[in-house]
């Protein structure tokens, strides 16, 4: 068992009590994931070497796409990457706005010191890390006009090959440096959340920096690549971005799929060719996704790049091809996750020995017996609600009420309305509200 601080496991129990996945520690969770570690770390050596890497993890409902990718950006964290996750939706994130992309992108990126809106401190440590390659070039720190006119020409100078397409990016960090520089903060908080694809930017500020309407598919690609230099020379290995849910393109207009596959494939064809050094971007969806006439399949050449013939029974499924696929959860996984689980809340209730002896290893394998036998028998859909169960209704109560005896007190009971579409259809009977079960 990995040691937690307080804060960490606080995280972690509420996010299952909530029934959502939990942003940090997931390693103290993860099971059944170890045969990808050593492909993964070497994967991400590389990208922090200059290269840039593409994974598509597939899997079905249950199987924990959402954990995996969360696991991989806190493995990445540790590595002192940056990293960020973008839902893909039909309304709020489509595929094929690359420019929404990129400002989903900005909004939540973040890196081991700055969890959420990292994209400030990336941009200001980098003009500190400047100054202090200015100085150590021969800049005098004592004349701050000579130390800013130095730093400026470096910054110039590192932004070279990206302003050779796009010299906006380096136009509006010199100006945001300027308007900082003056004291003007307003301005340079505009700047800079046009830089990070803000629709609604005022026009003065705009015309501090020279520049005309919001940042477009082309500018968001270029941005990207300038990103990718900044966190290079600010001391990060590099980006990883994870495009979770991608599997929605199946349920959106005919045109507006194709046009998202289509720019997964230019993507996709880019961070080939090179011109992303740093990134390793990493996609998540069901097989229906992968595999049906609705997802890549539409797209001939999408599908030839991510075809991956995996072995009959997953025991030598290759980690090193383009898909990596995640089995359903077994029994045993989720017995594995429900004594890490009671063993920390234990770590951090008033009474850790009555925690241990009252949730005992039986009755949290009675719990999953019954939630997964509610769904069906089907134990890859259950790992969220029977986490749910366990912290909210079970140990919760332990914790907090000495005389109660969940075999005796508690009565097990799966309400309709906290279950997902998934879950919900695995349910034998689906038309009344609650479902008891017997514990």
């Amino acid at each position: 068992m990995l040691s937690l601080s307080p804060q960490r496991r606080l995280e972690i129990l509420d996010a299952l009590r909530r029934g959502t996945v939990p942003r940090r520690g997931l390693d103290a969770l993860a099971v059944g994931l170890s045969h990808f570690e050593g492909v993964l770390d070497e994967t991400l050596d590389q990208v922090a070497a200059g290269q840039s890497g593409f994974k598509a993890v597939r899997g079905d409902y249950g199987c924990g796409k959402t954990f995996f990718a969360r696991w991989l950006q806190e493995r990445a964290k540790q590595r002192s990457f940056a990293v960020a996750e973008v839902q893909i939706s039909e309304t709020e994130t489509p595929l094929h706005r690359l420019e929404t992309v990129y400002r989903r992108l900005i909004e939540h990126l973040s890196t081991a010191t700055a969890e959420t809106g990292a994209f400030r401190s990336i941009v200001d440590g980098w003009f500190y890390t400047l100054e202090e390659d200015a100085i150590a070039a021969g800049a005098d720190p004592s004349d701050p006009d000579r130390l800013f006119a130095a730093t400026q020409a470096l910054m110039d100078q590192r932004l070279e090959k990206v302003s050779r397409t796009s010299a906006t990016l380096a136009a509006v960090l010199r100006a945001y440096r300027q308007t900082l520089h003056a004291g003007d903060a307003a301005t340079a908080d505009g700047l800079l959340a046009w830089l990070g694809g803000q629709p609604n930017v005022a026009a003065s500020v705009k015309r501090t920096a020279q520049i005309k309407g919001d940042v477009d598919h082309f500018a968001a690609l270029n941005f990207l690549q300038g990103l990718l230099v900044i966190l290079r020379d600010s001391g990060h290995a590099g980006l990883v971005l994870v495009l979770d849910e991608i599997e929605t393109l199946q349920r959106v207009r005919s045109d507006a799929r194709e046009k998202g596959l289509n720019a997964l494939r230019q993507f996709i064809d880019e961070i080939d060719s090179g011109r992303f050094p740093g990134l390793f971007l990493i996609i998540t969806g069901t097989p229906s996704f992968f595999d049906g006439q609705q997802g890549v399949k539409k797209l001939a050449p999408l599908a030839q790049r991510l075809a991956t013939d995996f072995a009959e029974d997953g025991r030598f499924d290759n980690p090193r091809a383009p898909q990596l696929r995640l089995r359903p959860f077994q029994q045993e996984n989720l017995l594995q996750v429900g004594r890490r689980v009671r063993d920390i809340y234990a770590e951090g209730c008033r009474d850790r020995d009555r925690m241990i002896t009252v949730a005992h290893d039986a009755l949290i394998e009675r719990l999953a017996d019954r939630v997964g036998g509610a769904l069906g028998s089907k134990t890859g859909v259950a790992p969220r609600i029977f986490l749910k169960k366990l912290v909210a209704d079970v140990l919760d109560r332990i914790d907090q009420f000495p005389d109660f005896d969940p075999e005796r007190d508690y009565k097990l009971t799966l309400r309709v309305d906290e279950l997902t579409d998934e879950e919900r259809a695995q349910l034998p009977v689906n038309t009344v509200d609650e479902i008891k079960l017997q514990w």
